[in-house]
């Protein structure tokens, strides 16, 4: 059998979960991930996760947030005051929302944090900082 490279077009079934064993995101219940190794539209520790398997082989990847999607950066976390918030949005902690910036661009937040006063918006991504654990079988090499 032909082991999985760079540039194989390939079909994987996967279960992400935290170190805590929450699980974020499978594919069990849909169709697998299709994907080019080496293009770089997956995580780059899943992509190279992937490498040297063959099809039927199963395996647990682990990804450090370097690999995935970064370490928490501080500065992406603000806090507004809740007279500046629009009046037509109920906030609550968990709440995503998309702000427009000034030249135009979408931000993507997280309300993390609210109280009578203020709220605490974060432009992070939900499992930065996280390390990341994937159970993965390879379904299919193209």
């Amino acid at each position: 059998m032909s082991k999985a490279k760079d540039g194989d077009k390939v079909k994987v079934h996967y279960t992400g979960q935290l170190e805590n064993g929450d699980v974020f995101d499978s594919s069990k219940q849909r169709d697998p991930l299709e994907f080019v190794i080496g293009s770089g539209n997956v995580l780059p520790g899943f992509e190279n996760g992937i490498i040297d398997m063959e099809v039927g082989d199963s395996k647990r990847i682990t990804i450090s947030p370097e690999e995935g999607y970064g370490e928490k950066r501080e500065e992406l976390v603000v806090t507004v005051m809740r007279n500046e918030f629009p009046d037509h949005i109920a906030p609550a902690v968990g709440q995503q929302l998309q702000i427009k910036q000034e030249k135009g661009d979408i931000l993507n937040v997280n309300i993390t944090a609210l109280d009578e006063e203020s709220i605490t918006l974060d432009a992070n991504h939900p499992l930065a900082g996280h390390t990341l654990l994937f159970e993965v079988e390879l379904m299919e090499i193209a």
